[in-house]
């Protein structure tokens, strides 16, 4: 599954407060905004501009276009009155994936059993096909939300047990144009965009259930209402370079809080954004950079990213207020402090390839390290890694099983406020163990049982003990 869900406020205390000044992407106001259209339609030379190539992978879990309209590996072939079929003549594909989760927990501050489900549904388009220039691609997704985030109603952790848990919701995800130029070396994309689909991602990561083995519990929490990302898209502008197969480099710019300031429920940015048509742009921006270096993909695979981010907004000192004294003594709001940033590096190896394998199947050990500011975050470190074995059975070749284990620090200024405020404990750390295994019942359908061991949710919160999870997903697509 593409999109790493990781919902806003769920299990965690709102530190990270939006800048409303005029500095954002509203700046810009039309005439930059119609620039940056033009870029992306770039009226390119059709000899150098690559085919529009959409697959699967791009929309939920990897499967190609067909001729008919609908995906190769799709379960059920619904096709209504020849409808797809005939989209697909003129480059439109339109489909989905229905994915539903069930969990249940012992520890954090309650027990129980918690149902989730998402049905998402997408339509995406070769706009060469309809008339338009060659390489020019068209997307949009959204998604119907429902049940219980079992983080928010039983443990309370800043890393959610299910990437899939959100505010239940009729939504519009993402929405963009995508040219491709220079036979695909370069791509510019720009619209209603989520950077947990293209940064911060490590290959490994992507074979779990929970939420911050994709968009990370440091982006979620130190970003404004969590960032660009699931189920909160933003306007922004996407730029790759990809000059050949080793090296690439991608460089976002996100408007800055996917949601507008409201006082329902608390601020929540998902009631405050409910159906994700708001489309915010006077906030200051986020700019993300990544570089990766792939190397040995013939063999023993590996790839190496490095990247960062910068809020151009103004943020809040943790612990000090514009005096110079504790705000937990104060009541005032901490000193301001400009822009908030941070730098990751992600590490995706196989060590043991899979005889004969066309794909670098085999075993896999990743690993992220993230780094941002203490004084004005609530995370400073974040660490993960693990091993993944894919491929290992002749005949279950989509099969994976997944063990890995994740580390969320709180920030020594925020620990330290605790202890200003004469809080029973202080916050320090959240940690994850997570065992799971991906079974293909057929392609297009499959199944995944999943094992969770969570200490100190929430960062070490008074009342809340080690929550043991265990559940199972299953995602079909038509």
């Amino acid at each position: 599954m593409r999109k790493r869900i990781t919902p806003s406020g769920v299990g965690r205390r709102a530190i990270v407060r939006r800048s409303r000044s005029n500095a954002g992407l509203g700046a810009l106001k039309k005439p930059a905004l119609l620039l940056l259209l033009l870029l992306a339609s770039g009226l390119p030379n059709p000899a150098t501009a690559a085919e529009c190539e959409l697959t699967e992978q791009e929309v939920a879990h990897g499967a190609a276009a067909a001729p008919t309209g609908i995906p190769e590996d799709a379960v059920m072939a619904i096709d209504p009155f020849g409808a797809r079929r005939a989209l697909a003549r003129h480059g439109i594909e339109v489909g989905g994936v229905y994915y539903a989760e069930v969990f249940g927990n012992w520890g954090g501050f309650d027990q129980g059993v918690e149902y989730d489900g998402v049905l998402e549904l997408y339509v995406k388009a070769d706009m060469h096909k309809l008339g338009f220039w060659k390489g020019l691609c068209f997307h949009a997704d959204g998604y119907q939300i429902h049940g219980n985030s079992i983080t928010a109603a039983n443990i309370g952790s800043l890393m959610p047990v299910s990437s899939l848990e959100a505010t239940d919701a009729t939504r519009l995800f993402e929405l963009w144009l995508e040219q491709h130029l220079f036979n695909d070396k370069l791509t510019v994309k720009v619209g209603q965009l989520a950077a947990d689909a293209e940064f911060v991602i490590s290959e490994g990561g992507g074979y779990f259930l929970n939420g911050t083995w994709g968009w990370p519990s440091i982006t979620a929490a130190d970003l404004p209402n969590g960032g660009p990302a699931y189920p909160l898209a933003t306007p922004g502008v996407r730029v790759a370079f990809n000059p050949n197969e080793k090296l690439g480099l991608m460089v976002g710019v996100y408007n800055g809080d996917p949601a507008p300031p409201c006082n329902k429920a608390g601020g929540d940015p998902q009631r405050c954004n409910p159906h994700g048509l708001e489309f915010e742009l006077d906030d200051p921006p986020l700019l993300m950079v990544e570089g990766a270096y792939k190397y040995n993909q013939e063999g023993l695979a590996g790839t190496i990213k490095l990247g960062g981010w910068n809020h151009f907004g103004d943020f809040e000192h943790q612990r000090f207020d514009s005096g110079g004294n504790l705000i937990a003594v104060t009541g005032r709001a901490g000193r301001p402090l400009d822009n908030n940033w941070g730098l990751y590096g992600i590490i995706d190896q196989l060590i043991w390839r899979v005889p004969g394998s066309e794909e670098p199947k085999g075993v896999g050990i990743f690993a992220r390290f993230i780094g941002a500011p203490e004084d004005r975050n609530l995370i400073d470190v974040y660490f993960d890694g693990g091993v993944t074995f894919t491929g290992m059975f002749r005949r279950r070749p989509n099969d994976a099983l997944a063990i890995g284990f994740a580390y969320t620090n709180i920030s020594d200024e925020v620990s330290a406020f605790d202890r200003d405020l004469g809080e029973p404990v202080a916050r320090n750390y959240d940690a994850l163990i997570e065992v799971a295994y991906t079974f293909e019942v057929k392609p297009g359908f499959t199944v995944q049982p999943d094992f969770q061991y969570i200490w100190q949710p929430g960062g070490n919160v008074a009342g809340v003990d080690d929550a043991v999870v265990v559940g199972a997903r299953s995602s079909i697509a038509f």
